[in-house]
């Protein structure tokens, strides 16, 4: 396992759609691996694989949405993934990305979400997600697609830091 370098706007990568994973074996595994070695570094509560330059529909999650402090985060590793419900309840929260690093932005996203994709092994799997956690899969889906959170974003702002050029939608 390997902690790899997070790319950044206005790297290509970020606003290209990822390809489909069709192969199951060591690769992708190493991939899943070092994908939640760089996260936890960062550190962050989400990863797509193209934040480190693979082009692959891969994400990972880490996040504890228990009251509970005591109770580890719950990890997540979803392939292919897709969210096929989306509740009609919006939510507006800040947010931030590895990607885009000292930017931040208002975005409103769907409240609770459904998101289906297989696990590391290619085993289907189906997770039912409220709050910050559908919030984190919605945006790490969009890395997928190579669209980012400041796209959807009402209104963006620089937190102290040098200045983030982002690459604009095609």
């Amino acid at each position: 396992m390997a902690i790899r370098d997070i790319v950044t706007v206005p790297e290509k990568v970020l606003r290209e759609k990822a390809r489909k994973v069709t192969s199951f074996g060591a690769e992708l595994q190493t991939l899943i691996d070092d994908m939640v070695d760089t996260m936890r570094a960062a550190p962050g509560v989400g990863l797509a694989a193209p934040q480190v330059n693979v082009p692959l529909r891969v994400i990972v999650v880490e996040f504890n949405d228990s009251e509970d402090e005591e109770k580890p985060p719950k990890l997540y590793l979803v392939v292919n993934p897709k969210i096929t419900r989306f509740s009609s309840e919006q939510e507006m929260g800040t947010e931030g990305c590895l990607s885009i690093p000292r930017i931040l932005g208002d975005v409103e996203r769907s409240e609770s979400v459904t998101v289906k994709g297989l696990n590391r092994h290619g085993q289907p799997q189906k997770i039912k997600a409220t709050g910050w956690l559908a919030r984190i899969f919605q945006h790490e889906v969009d890395h997928l697609d190579g669209v980012l959170f400041v796209d959807r974003a009402e209104k963006v702002w620089q937190i102290e830091g040098e200045t983030t050029q982002i690459a604009p939608a095609d």
